[in-house]
């Protein structure tokens, strides 16, 4: 089928605020939508006929690109070891840990008694739970502080729908039913006999939290958010003293405590949520630590209150703030507090006795990341972390944080071989149309041509504060291995240079996102690591929000621009209560249901209205049929609209994964076969944008 699909058109005008705009694509959305996320059989037959009628274009149109396709499954399967481990995390008297069988999509979950790693009981097979589902995930897994039971959350539709399972170790029997309409967020309480979990409403917001007696169907319900706003969610903190529900979204947050050994108590309000203010608590001996934004903490500071009166009356500064130092989180220890803190794109893990005396680990590479990398035991020593760069696989360490020693327990293995000094990494600046400096990180192989000629694919997210770090890829090494520069635009709306970097790219300054996006570009080409018309923009979620908007603004630089479940219809996502993320994410774009100047700025740079007659580049949009997040509507409409408008020849095309949602493939092995189709249009793209 080399013929586009051509979508009827419907047209549906739609009244807001005293202003009119007609989308001829509305009929795409289901009305029934919250049940094909349920259940995708039931999905309107003339939906379903247009999106198999795409999925039907696209593999025709990028048929020649098959066998590249597979040489880079290929390429990317040869770099992952078949039978992969994770270090094992102790607890107590066993080691916890998940493993790979050689050719399983999905993970085994399994422990073994300290110093015994031959005596292993298996927790989950992963791959084993997934056969007979063309999707399946498992979010989160938890084992008892007793060590008698073992929990997850699975979802197999990728609607996020998930149920919870509790296990008994011992005999591998199902203790109680299922908890069903789950978040995928659920906590044990430190005594082993209940658990919390997050409920998720019909509209796919958890707005609930119950606990359930293990082994009964009988649920207590804890805490009710009443703002459809908010998020929730329940932990237990890592000394076991507490249980803390957190309530939050993009600006404010609120969280409330019940002892860890009472946990039938009714929780209570540490500091009553107020408008800006964002509070998270870690539980540090005989007090919490409080990461804030309190009193103009932009970039966030530390502060501490005893636990017995842990209100903000009672804050005291622990790690005053600095400005452009950007605190991301803490992790308590009982005799150290470590947390991690990001400048410039980099980031950095200090660790601080309880006498006051710190230190700090980090890098002296352009461009890096320091992560924690988690821990079942508070009382300990012993820090694990990850370290790793665009040309650097990842290491996990073992710190000990007292001594200051690191032994080195894993390097990621590349079984085809992977030669670190073969490759290259730059860290550049871009300057914004309003003077900022905008840092972008290159990686390329040693020996590729600097002087225009190579293709580029250049990548951005720039929302929720979402840092994009300069992280370690197999799959980006067969772009760059065939001459490619692989570059991440860290545009505002992200956190790469602090708070402030995300406050000036969300709500009335969006537009910098774009802005920032296409001022990299430029840079890139003015540094000659490529050329107008060699360039492949790559954006996912919101980031296919900037794609959306790039490919409107300036058509002329970009071979190719790939959208994965891409945010390019705003106007008419923010304006639709009944959507899961809507009211979530009124901080964020702004509420153009009541507020006119933000109908007005979002209705100024919405992909999907902002598509008119312009020579578009090649595109290549992916939506999940089962997305709850970015509705399967939104790409489809936006391609319809494009390939309706385009003065252009170069093809539009919509891939509609049937079976998945928000995350795509599931298996280890099959998201690659995304990947590699992303890489092969991208050369596709590169390749038909080059003159005669």
């Amino acid at each position: 089928m080399t013929t586009p699909p051509v979508a009827r058109t419907d047209p549906r005008r739609i009244t807001q605020l005293g202003r009119v705009r007609v989308d001829d694509y509305a009929w795409m959305k289901d009305e029934n939508w919250q049940d094909v996320l349920r259940d995708p059989s039931v999905l309107r037959a003339d939906i379903a006929a247009h999106l198999h009628a795409e999925n039907a274009y696209t593999a025709a149109i990028l048929a020649p690109t098959e066998a590249l396709q597979a040489d880079i499954v290929a390429e990317m399967k040869g770099r992952i070891r078949q039978d992969d481990s994770y270090p094992a995390l102790p607890h107590g008297p066993w080691r916890y840990y998940m493993r790979f069988a050689a050719g399983a999509q999905h993970p085994i979950h399994a422990r073994h008694p300290e110093g015994r790693p031959q005596d292993e009981t298996v927790l989950l097979d992963v791959d084993q739970a997934a056969r007979g589902h063309d999707y399946f995930s498992v979010a989160a897994t938890a084992h008892s502080p007793d060590h008698r039971l073992f929990a997850h959350a699975e979802d197999s539709q990728g609607s996020e729908i998930y149920r919870v399972v509790i296990r008994d170790i011992a005999s591998g029997a199902q203790v109680g039913p299922a908890i069903e309409s789950c978040s995928g967020n659920f906590a044990f309480s430190p005594d082993s006999a209940w658990l919390f979990w997050t409920w998720r409403d019909d509209h796919g917001r958890p707005t609930r939290i119950f606990r359930r007696r293990i082994g009964t169907d009988a649920d207590t319900l804890v805490y009710h958010e009443q703002d459809p706003g908010f998020f929730i969610g329940v932990e237990a903190s890592r000394s076991g003293r507490w249980i803390v529900i957190s309530a939050s979204n993009q600006d404010t947050s609120e969280s409330w405590l019940i002892p860890g050994a009472r946990p039938e108590d009714a929780p209570r309000c540490v500091e009553p949520r107020r408008n800006g203010v964002r509070y998270d608590l870690s539980h540090w001996g005989d007090r919490f630590v409080i990461l804030t934004n309190a009193d103009g903490a932009v970039d966030f500071k530390l502060a501490e209150a005893p636990d017995t009166a842990p209100g903000r009356a009672n804050w005291r500064d622990l790690v005053p703030h600095e400005p452009g130092r950007y605190i991301t989180g803490c992790m308590a220890f009982s005799g150290h507090l470590v947390w991690r803190e990001r400048r410039d794109a980099n980031t950095a893990l200090v660790i601080r006795d309880t006498d006051g005396r710190q230190h700090t680990l980090s890098s002296d590479e352009d461009a890096y990341v320091l992560s924690l990398s988690g821990s079942y035991e508070y009382d300990t020593r012993e820090l694990r972390y990850v370290y790793q760069s665009p040309t650097t696989p990842r290491q996990w360490h073992a710190y000990d944080m007292q001594a200051r020693t690191r032994h080195l327990l894993k390097t990621q293995d590349i079984p085809s071989g992977h030669d670190p000094a073969l490759y290259r990494c730059w860290r550049l600046t871009a300057t914004a149309p309003d003077g900022e400096q905008v840092p972008i990180t290159v990686l390329g192989r040693r020996g590729t041509p600097i002087d225009g000629s190579a293709p580029l694919l250049l990548y951005g997210y720039g929302a929720y504060g979402h840092a994009i770090e300069p992280a370690f890829s197999t799959e980006t090494l067969s772009l760059v291995d065939r001459g490619w520069f692989y570059a991440i635009a860290h545009v505002r709306g992200g956190s790469e240079k602090g708070w402030n970097w995300f406050l000036g790219g969300r709500g009335r300054n969006k537009p910098n996102s774009f802005t920032d996006f296409i001022a990299c570009a430029e840079e890139l080409i003015a540094a000659c690591f490529t050329r107008a018309g060699r360039i492949v923009g790559d954006g996912r979620s919101a980031g296919g929000m900037v794609m959306g908007a790039i490919a409107n603004m300036r058509p002329d630089l970009w071979a190719g621009i790939v959208a994965v479940v891409p945010f390019v219809d705003e106007l008419n996502t923010m304006s639709d209560t009944s959507l899961p993320l809507t009211p979530p994410e009124w901080p964020e774009w702004g509420n153009p249901l009541q507020d006119e100047a933000a109908y007005d700025l979002i209705a100024g740079y919405a992909a999907y209205e902002q598509v008119a007659p312009r020579p578009y580049p090649a595109i290549l949009a992916i939506g999940g049929l089962t997305d709850p997040r970015v509705t399967y509507w939104e790409p489809a409409k936006w391609v319809a609209r494009l390939r309706a408008h385009t003065t252009a020849t170069r093809p539009i095309l919509l891939r509609m994964n049937m079976e998945a949602g928000h995350a795509g493939a599931s298996g280890r092995f099959d998201s690659l076969k995304e990947s590699a189709l992303i890489q092969a249009f991208a050369i596709w793209a590169a390749t038909m944008s080059q003159p005669a």
